[in-house]
C-alpha cells in the first residue's frame, strides 16, 4: 500500500500540470502567453510585498537575538505550566505567528535540547502543524489582494492558533501516555 501511495504522490504534480495544459489547448487558449502573463503578475506581487516580508524577518531576528523570547518564555512559564503547556514552548508559539522559518529554527533548538520523542518534542511537532503564521499570512495576502477592512480575521486567526496549541497539548499527552 505504501508503494502505491508513493507512486501516486510521485506522478500527481506532473499529471496536474499536463491536465492544465491539455485543458488550455482544448479551450483554444494560448497556454504559454497565459503562463507568462501570470508569472509577470506574480512577480509584481512579490515586489509589492517584499518590504513587509523584510520587516517581519528583521523583527523576528531582533527578538530572537536580543533574548526577548527567552525572557518572554521565563515570564510566562509559571502560568503556562499550570495550564499544561510547557513554558519552553512559549517563544515558539509567539514566533510561529510571525515567521515559520524562524519558528523552525526554534524547533531545531527544542529538538536538540529535549529530543523529538519527548513530550515537549511531540507538542512542538504537532503545534507546528496545527498553527499558522498569522501576521505573515495576513500581511502578504491582504496586501496582495488590496484588502483594507480585515473585520474579524485577526480574532479568528488567534482563536484558531489557540485551538491548535490546545490540540497539540492534548494529542501529545495522548501519544506520550499521559
Amino acid at each position: 500500500m505504501a508503494s502505491v501511495l508513493s507512486n501516486i504522490s510521485n506522478i500527481i504534480i506532473p499529471v496536474l500540470i499536463f491536465y492544465i495544459i491539455a485543458y488550455g489547448v482544448v479551450s483554444k487558449t494560448n497556454v504559454y502567453e497565459d503562463f507568462v502573463k501570470g508569472a509577470k503578475e506574480g512577480l509584481k506581487t512579490v515586489v509589492g510585498i517584499m518590504p513587509t516580508l523584510v520587516a517581519l524577518m528583521t523583527a523576528v531576528g531582533i527578538l530572537r537575538a536580543s533574548g526577548f523570547l527567552t525572557f518572554l518564555g521565563n515570564l510566562a512559564r509559571p502560568f503556562s505550566n499550570r495550564l499544561g503547556f510547557p513554558g519552553e514552548l512559549v517563544p515558539l508559539a509567539f514566533i510561529k505567528m510571525f515567521s515559520s522559518s524562524a519558528a523552525t529554527g526554534l524547533v531545531l533548538d527544542i529538538f536538540k535540547n529535549y529530543g523529538t520523542d519527548s513530550r515537549i518534542g511531540l507538542i512542538t511537532s504537532i503545534m507546528m502543524s496545527c498553527t499558522e503564521t498569522i501576521f505573515y499570512t495576513m500581511s502578504v495576502y491582504f496586501i496582495a489582494a488590496k484588502v483594507t477592512k480585515t473585520r474579524y480575521t485577526l480574532t479568528g486567526a488567534l482563536l484558531s492558533t489557540l485551538a491548535g496549541i490546545i490540540a497539540s497539548v492534548v494529542l501529545a499527552g495522548m501519544m506520550y501516555g499521559g
